[in-house]
């Protein structure tokens, strides 16, 4: 079993860091730092709790000049680097953490810091308060980024913008003003960077569960620029695919005529939690011309208030040849995870095919 998040703040990784701050923050002191990090409430604590801990930790030996800290900062980061250590870690999220405890109120120091930091750990989470803050000139901020000669700059840029970054502190303007988002992504739809382009799709895809009109405008005005750039498309147009939203079905060409479905059947009525349901069915293209054709299905889960929750899965997406049948099995486990409470009782199961319910059927989850 994998060791929980919170345990990246290990003995093993406070060593290491206070060997660093010891070569780069005068007076530090190695030994009171790690008494006052391992507090009784410590164990405790889960992996953000920790991180921010280790922040307000480190402040009490810092200088109590924000500009002065920064170049401390930047002095542990370089000598990070030198010494092959955390370099896009996730424990190291507690630097742009410091940033954005303590520079909410020094704009210009904080942006140079956040910049800098960026290229060693992400900071798209720190930028929040600021684009909350300082919203206009924080999003004026993000357009030059966009243009930045560094990846890593150019992805906060994307990320830090999205409207519904999930972990991160909204921004309720992101939401309302999505016409100071697509500078930005214009800037990056052809960006180099895969992780960047990635960022870009992510940001399309949020903004679509808002506005998914500006989505299909993007979508109309930058396929065919490029192979990644329409990747870019596909991704960002996910959940309006999985919504059958009829005008980007149309975009895809996905349509039903000629697809037939039949010998749908739930093989597993009756399950438990650690089982799987499962259920087969077949898929033909009756059409004398080939027809690419997206297959989802889709459980509605009961909630304790009685109603379904609908989640839809993606099977496949691909052309069938003229007359073409294909047999599918499919499994899903149900296994118990922190972000999804199964309650026993009657499911529901449908299958899409471009967009579209096609069959429906049921399966009971029992307690035992």
């Amino acid at each position: 079993m994998a060791s929980p998040l919170k345990d990246l703040y290990s003995p093993m990784f406070y060593s290491r860091l206070s060997d660093s701050l010891t070569d780069v923050l005068p007076g530090f002191d190695k030994q009171a730092f790690t008494q006052q990090i391992y507090t009784p409430a410590f164990d405790n604590m889960e992996l953000k709790e920790r991180m921010r801990h280790t922040v307000k930790t480190l402040h009490s030996f810092m200088p109590a000049d924000f500009k002065e800290g920064v170049a401390i900062i930047k002095n542990l980061i370089s000598l990070l680097r030198e010494k092959g250590i955390g370099e896009d870690g996730l424990a190291y999220m507690f630097l742009p953490d410091y940033i954005e405890v303590y520079g909410l109120n020094d704009y210009d120091t904080a942006v140079d810091a956040l910049e800098f930091t960026t290229q060693f750990v992400s900071c798209e989470f720190a930028v929040r308060p600021f684009l909350i803050k300082y919203h206009e000139p924080m999003m004026k901020q993000m357009l030059a980024w966009s243009k930045h000669e560094n990846h890593k700059v150019r992805r906060m840029a994307s990320e830090g913008s999205r409207p519904r970054l999930p972990w991160a502190m909204a921004v309720p303007a992101l939401k309302k003003e999505v016409t100071l988002i697509l500078p930005i992504l214009e800037n990056l739809k052809a960006d180099p960077s895969e992780w960047v382009r990635r960022s870009v799709a992510n940001n399309l895809n949020d903004i679509a569960k808002d506005f998914p009109e500006v989505v299909l405008d993007i979508a109309a005005r930058w396929t065919g620029i490029s192979k990644e750039t329409d990747a870019i498309i596909k991704h960002g147009s996910r959940t309006l695919l999985k919504q059958g939203h009829t005008e980007i079905l149309a975009h895809y060409g996905l349509h039903t005529k000629g697809i037939e479905l039949n010998n749908f059947k739930v093989l597993t009525p009756k399950i438990s939690i650690g089982d799987s349901v499962e259920f087969t069915f077949t898929v033909a293209n009756t059409n004398t011309d080939e027809q690419k054709i997206r297959l989802e299905y889709a459980i509605f889960y009961p909630m304790k208030n009685g109603k379904f929750s609908k989640k839809v899965y993606k099977i496949s997406e691909r052309i069938f040849a003229p007359k073409e049948t294909w047999s599918i099995n499919r499994k899903q486990k149900f296994i118990q995870i922190t972000t999804r409470t199964f309650y026993v009782g009657l499911h529901k199961i449908a299958l899409i095919v471009n967009g579209e319910e096609k069959a429906t059927g049921e399966f009971e989850l029992c307690s035992v």
